[in-house]
């Protein structure tokens, strides 16, 4: 069928060269800050993504922090 061709691709999405281009700076200061931005977009976008889920799943949620509050009460220091 013609429109199966695509399949044949191993991945149309990987491609040799096709990836971004690799970091230009010439010190790492600005290599480690662009780090850190994108570490600091990803805990926002995972804690946005569990306050979502708390909401779409209460009582989910509610289990999830009675479990929590049960784990840190019997917490041995």
């Amino acid at each position: 069928m013609p429109d199966r061709d695509f399949r044949d691709d191993p991945s149309p999405r990987i491609r040799p060269g096709a990836g971004p281009e690799p970091d230009q700076t010439d010190g790492t200061d600005e290599s480690d800050a662009e780090r850190r931005r994108r570490r600091a977009r990803f805990l926002r976008d995972l804690a946005e993504a569990r306050e979502l889920r708390d909401r779409v799943q209460p009582r989910r949620a509610k289990t999830a922090r009675l479990r929590h509050a049960m784990r840190m009460r019997t917490f041995r220091w």
